[in-house]
């Protein structure tokens, strides 16, 4: 296969494959960039891999990078893109079963390619167009699959995060897990329990945002290997497959969204969702903002109805909450809780027409606890529509408040 007209991100990258081709090694553009032009997808990264050694290229280009000099990786920096340029390599060894113990460069683009960890992950291509494929990736491609490099039981054993790649890749591109493949997911789930949560997370976010999410986490139940993550007790199988079989023919539009779709799934209690967003290194201030949403969740489900002030405390999660109880409740209506929302006096603290520096320039309280108490107090008067967002009324409940004591 030939490609006639490569898309620019190719071209621009073109006189980095001719200065090596040039020098007498070898180069062609590899990986998701190339999978990604096939199937008509964005490209982003374009990585390349050569038969020159890192010292040899480096000799070739007046700008490069050691991003990853010990593995065979060198960045060349062309007018002002980099692209990340690695030695054909064999690997040996995978104690902690993501990393390899040794790394033997080589000159032959097939020992390269044949470590790599699914067939459409494994094509090269030529500066002309031309495709390697060694192990069929593009009938794979044809035939929406995903499908191990050789043995996957020996993929796995070299990077067992492989497993939820295969899970991510499966979702994001609607393609199914070839049969001996998914086996030996199976087989191998324990594995995962060596991978750092970090790189774990990342994967099955991705997951979660695939257009095939819903049969992406059926997959997740079906291998086992939510098994082997934080804080998913065993025995949750039912509850990762009920997730999956909702979320089919729906899509999820961003992290935050589906982590609090799946806390929610689980059926965990708001303090066990924080405990479980720790465990998962999610950043403060996206659990904070999932497990906003998922408060807000749970007083739909306690109560029959929300006020002003559950409204105003849930904030920009809102859409958040309310993307997650659709799916939950055909007949949710989340336009009635954004109309409230948005005809709130105000959606945050910022825009009361006083602030602390207002109150002590005149003269009502000093700094201190109490000011803040005060205006705690002014901001939910306002929402809940007690006060009225005017400076003079605002002076004048503060200072009635100030003459109480309160």
């Amino acid at each position: 296969m030939k490609i006639a007209n490569l898309p620019q991100e190719f071209t621009a990258a073109l006189p980095i494959l001719e200065t090596i081709t040039t020098a007498g090694f070898e180069a062609y553009f590899v990986g998701g960039s190339v999978r990604d032009m096939l199937l008509g997808k964005a490209i982003h990264d374009v990585d390349i891999a050569t038969s020159a050694y890192p010292s040899e290229i480096k000799a070739l280009f007046n700008k490069t990078v050691d991003t990853g000099i010990e593995h065979g990786t060198v960045m060349i920096l062309d007018h002002g893109n980099g692209y990340e340029t690695t030695t054909f390599r064999t690997e040996t060894g995978y104690t902690d079963f993501r990393r390899p113990d040794s790394v033997n460069f080589v000159r032959d683009l097939a020992e390269d390619l044949k470590r790599r960890d699914f067939t459409i992950n494994a094509l090269a291509m030529r500066a002309d167009g031309e495709i390697v494929d060694l192990f069929n990736g593009l009938e794979d491609l044809d035939n929406h699959i995903i499908r191990a490099v050789g043995d996957p039981v020996e993929r796995f054993h070299e990077d067992a995060l492989r497993m939820m790649r295969a899970l991510r890749f499966s979702a994001q591109l609607g393609f199914v897990i070839e049969d001996t493949t998914n086996t030996a997911m199976q087989a191998e789930a324990h594995l995962l329990v060596n991978i750092a949560v970090e790189r774990i997370n990342v994967e099955l976010s991705k997951l979660m945002l695939g257009k095939a999410a819903g049969e992406g986490l059926l997959g997740f139940a079906q291998s086992g290997l939510f098994n082997y993550v934080p804080n998913i007790d065993m025995g949750r199988e039912l509850d990762i497959v009920a997730a999956g079989l909702k979320l089919q023919g729906q899509t999820l539009s961003d992290d935050a969204t589906a982590w609090t779709y799946l806390i929610d799934q689980l059926g965990l209690s708001e303090g066990d969702a924080a405990g479980f967003l720790k465990a998962w290194k999610h950043s403060n201030d996206f659990s904070k903002q999932v497990k906003t949403a998922y408060h807000f969740i749970q007083l739909y489900r306690q109560q029959t109805t929300i006020t002003a002030w559950e409204l105003y405390q849930v904030g920009t999660a809102l859409p958040i909450a309310i993307a997650v109880l659709k799916l939950n409740f055909s007949s949710f209506d989340g336009d009635k809780y954004l109309t409230a929302y948005h005809s709130l006096a105000i959606t945050n603290k910022r825009q009361l027409a006083i602030d602390g520096q207002q109150l002590i320039a005149t003269g009502v309280v000093k700094p201190g606890p109490k000011m803040g108490k005060i205006l705690a107090d002014i901001e939910h008067a306002v929402v809940i529509g007690k006060l009225k967002n005017h400076l003079s009324d605002l002076l004048a409940y503060a200072e009635m408040l100030q003459s109480k004591g309160e």
